[in-house]
């Protein structure tokens, strides 16, 4: 097998060897080297989860990407997902001596719990920060004992 035949192999020896992938992606198998990179980018989307007392609150970074480019679903019942793309606006002056800002597609997904109240999700972008936050529903109140008459005979 030869070196460049194995993509992850090939962006572990580029990664340590700190060569950005713009330069060598357009040699070495351009798709298969988009798909690492885009898996890169998913993994590198930092997300903080805080349990409040009537809700669970989802922080997530996401510098430099516009409302219309983030997308907030609930998937399969109880998978919050959180998805979109990070694009480079079109430059028409220089180049670029050195590109480490991730781009293209990125995507979170956190399994809900059971008490999550589907129906009252709210997500608000600012600053280049995230905030999705999902209600609580109630416990269920505790069952009062029955009380039974008792009947003489």
């Amino acid at each position: 097998m030869e070196f460049f035949d194995d993509p992850f192999l090939t962006a572990t020896i580029y990664h340590l060897m700190d060569i950005p992938e713009q330069e060598t992606e357009k040699t070495h198998n351009p798709q298969t080297r988009a798909y690492v990179r885009d898996r890169k980018a998913m993994a590198a989307t930092p997300a903080d989860v805080k349990d409040l007392p009537g809700a669970y609150v989802f922080v997530i970074d996401m510098p430099g990407i516009k409302n219309g480019d983030i997308k907030v679903q609930v998937e399969e019942g109880n998978l919050l997902v959180v998805s979109g793309e990070r694009k480079r606006g079109e430059e028409k002056e220089g180049k670029y001596l050195r590109i480490e800002r991730r781009m293209g597609k990125f995507m979170r997904k956190f399994p809900l719990p059971e008490n999550a109240n589907l129906d009252a999700i709210s997500a608000v972008c600012q600053d280049g920060v995230l905030t999705v936050t999902v209600e609580k529903t109630p416990p269920p109140e505790p069952k009062k004992p029955k009380t039974i008459e008792v009947k003489v005979a």
